[in-house]
C-alpha cells in the first residue's frame, strides 16, 4: 500500500474571496486516499502565499524527505496544482528534487501521469495559471496604487513624524505625530544653519525623543513628504516627477532645499559645530594664542570633584581654567549691553539706517525674480537651439529638467516671500531689547542657547590672551549699537560736563555741580 502525505494549503485572501477552506479540501484528499486504498501518513496545513517555496511548512516536509531519502513516503497530494505552486519555473525545480528521492506529487481533481510526454503541456497550463492570475493581481494593485499616489495620497506605513488615520468614510490618510513632527521640523531647522553634522543633530533628535535608527534618519531628510509632495516614481517612458500630497506638510519647500543644498555640499558650510558640556560653553570657539589651533576642552578628576579646562590639542601646552575663560566671556558681553533709557532712540536709528541702504526695496525678492527670469531665459535658448538642430533633444531634455528644477525652487522662495514678509520693526525692537540684557540672558540660558548667543555674536573665532577676549569681527547689529550707545554717553557725560561749568547765576536752581536732573 501506497504512504502519502495530505498537502492542504490556503492564503487569507483566497479563502475570504474563493472559499478554499482547509477542512473542505482535507475532507476531498481523505476520501480520495479512502477510494484508492492510500495510506495517510501525516496531514500538512499551510496558511502562506504559493509564489515561492520559501514555506515554513513545506520546509519542514522536504528537509524530512531529504533526512529519511524518502523512505517513507511515496505521494503528495494536494487538490489542484495552483495549492502545490504559483510560480511555473519553481514548481519544475521542485518536482525534480521530489523525484529524486523518489516522492511523486499529485493533484487528485487535475491528475496527469507525467510518464507521458503529452501531458507535460496540460502540467504547464496548469502551473501557469495561476501564475498569470497571480502577475495580473499584484499588476492591478500596482496601478490602482500609482493612481492613488498622483492623487496625491501616502500609500504605505506612515513616515516618521506622521501616524495613519482612518476618516469616518473609511479613507485613510497620514496625520502629524507629536512629538516626533516637532522633533523633525527642529532637525530640518538645524541642519539648514550647516552648524552641525546630520549625526550630530539625530543624536540630539533621539534624545528628545525621536524613535528611529540613524540610517531612517537619514532617508526621512531626504524624503520631500516634508513639505506636502508625494514621488511618482519612473515607470517605462514616464519620468519621476513630484505631486501635491493631500497631507498636512511639516516643515515649507523653501526649508526643504536648503537643507538640501546643506547635505549635498551645494551650501557654504561657516564650520561644523560639535556639541559642548555645559561647564564647557566656548568649547570650539576659542583659538590658541600661540599655535592659534582651535582648543577643545575636557575635564580632570580631582579628589572630591571634576575641574573643566579649555586646552590646545598640540604640544604648545596652552591651558586655560574653563571658570575663568566663561568669566570673562561674561565682562565681554556686558560691554555690549544697551541701557535701557537709549533702547527706543537706538531703535529708531537702526530702522532709519536700513532704510537709506535699501531704500524701502524688497531686495530679496527682487532677486529671486531676476534669477527665475534668467532661467526662463535659459529654457527658452536652448528650445532655439533644439528646434534649429544646434543641439540634441537628449540635450535640451537634460536642460529642461534640470531648469525646472531650479525654477521650482526659486517659485518656494518667492512664496516664502508672500507667506513671511519680514517685518523689520519688530524684529529690531525684539534684538535691540535682547541686547539691552544679553549678559543677563547669557548667564541664564543652558548650554545650546549660549552657543547660539555667541555664534550670533561672533561671526569669527575668539583669542583668549589669559585676561580678555579678542575677536577681529563682531556682530553688525552689536557692533552699531556699542557705537550709538558710546556716543550717546558721551554725549551725556560732555552735557553734564558743560553744564556744572556754567556760573551760579545761570545754572538752574537747585541743582548742584555732579546732581542728577530728575
Amino acid at each position: 500500500m501506497k504512504k502519502a502525505d495530505l498537502y492542504i494549503r490556503v492564503s487569507t485572501d483566497e479563502q475570504a474571496d474563493k472559499g478554499y477552506s482547509q477542512r473542505n479540501q482535507e475532507e476531498i484528499l481523505l476520501r480520495f486516499c479512502e477510494i484508492n486504498k492510500i495510506e495517510v501518513r501525516k496531514v500538512i496545513y499551510e496558511d502562506h502565499s504559493a509564489k515561492t517555496f520559501n514555506r515554513p511548512r513545506w520546509q519542514e516536509l522536504l528537509f524530512e524527505a531529504k533526512k529519511t531519502k524518502g523512505r517513507h513516503i511515496d505521494l503528495i497530494l494536494f487538490t489542484k496544482w495552483d495549492r502545490f505552486s504559483r510560480n511555473a519555473g519553481d514548481a519544475y525545480q521542485m518536482m525534480n528534487t521530489l523525484n529524486g528521492l523518489g516522492i511523486e506529487p499529485q493533484a487528485i481533481e487535475q491528475p496527469l501521469d507525467l510518464s507521458i510526454p503529452e501531458n507535460k503541456m496540460m502540467l504547464a497550463i496548469y502551473l501557469a495559471a495561476p501564475e498569470v492570475e497571480n502577475d495580473r493581481r499584484a499588476l492591478n494593485v500596482f496601478h490602482g496604487m500609482r493612481r492613488a499616489r498622483k492623487e496625491g495620497r501616502w500609500m504605505a506605513s506612515a513616515p516618521i513624524g506622521y501616524i495613519n488615520r482612518t476618516t469616518e468614510n473609511g479613507r485613510k490618510y497620514i496625520a502629524p505625530k507629536e512629538p516626533e513632527c516637532s522633533i523633525l521640523k527642529w532637525s530640518f531647522e538645524k541642519l539648514a544653519s550647516s552648524e552641525f553634522s546630520s549625526e550630530q543633530i539625530w543624536k540630539v533628535a533621539h534624545q528628545k525623543g525621536l524613535k528611529c535608527a540613524k540610517n531612517n534618519f537619514l532617508i526621512a531628510i531626504r524624503n520631500p513628504v516634508y513639505y506636502g509632495k508625494i514621488t511618482i516614481p519612473k515607470y517605462k517612458n514616464e519620468d519621476s516627477y513630484l505631486v501635491q500630497g493631500q497631507h498636512e506638510p511639516l516643515i515649507s519647500e523653501r526649508l526643504f532645499n536648503d537643507v538640501q543644498d546643506a547635505l549635498d555640499g551645494r551650501k557654504r558650510k561657516p564650520g561644523i559645530k560639535i556639541m559642548s558640556l555645559d561647564e564647557l560653553p566656548l568649547r570650539g570657539y576659542l583659538l590658541c594664542s600661540r599655535c592659534a589651533r582651535i582648543l577643545t576642552g575636557s575635564a580632570s578628576k580631582g579628589r572630591n570633584h571634576y575641574y573643566y579646562y579649555y586646552h590646545c590639542s598640540s604640544q604648545c601646552g596652552c591651558r586655560y581654567k574653563a571658570e575663568d575663560v566663561n568669566e570673562a566671556l561674561l565682562t565681554e558681553l556686558k560691554k555690549y549691553s544697551l541701557a535701557y533709557d537709549y533702547k527706543e532712540l537706538c531703535t529708531k536709528i537702526l530702522i532709519n539706517v536700513y532704510n537709506n541702504i535699501t531704500h524701502g526695496a524688497k531686495d530679496g525678492r527682487k532677486s529671486v525674480l531676476m534669477q527665475i527670469d534668467e532661467q526662463n531665459d535659459r529654457l527658452r535658448k536652448a528650445r532655439e537651439l533644439m528646434l534649429t538642430s544646434k543641439i540634441e533633444p537628449e540635450d535640451y531634455s537634460i536642460i529642461k529638467k534640470e531648469t525646472e528644477i531650479n525654477l521650482n525652487k526659486l517659485e518656494a522662495k518667492l512664496t516664502d516671500f508672500a507667506q513671511n514678509p519680514i517685518k523689520l520693526d519688530e524684529l529690531l525692537v525684539r534684538a535691540v531689547d535682547i541686547l539691552c540684557g544679553i549678559a543677563m540672558l547669557y548667564q541664564n540660558a543652558d548650554n545650546e542657547g549660549k552657543r547660539a548667543i555667541i555664534g550670533s555674536m561672533f561671526p569669527e573665532k575668539l583669542h583668549f590672551d589669559g585676561q580678555q577676549h579678542r575677536t577681529t569681527r563682531i556682530n553688525e547689529v552689536a557692533r552699531c549699537i556699542q557705537l550709538i550707545s558710546s556716543s550717546l554717553q558721551g554725549k551725556k557725560r560732555r552735557a553734564r560736563t558743560e553744564e556744572s561749568a556754567l556760573p551760579t547765576w545761570v545754572r538752574p536752581p537747585g541743582l548742584e555741580p555732579g546732581t542728577k536732573r530728575l
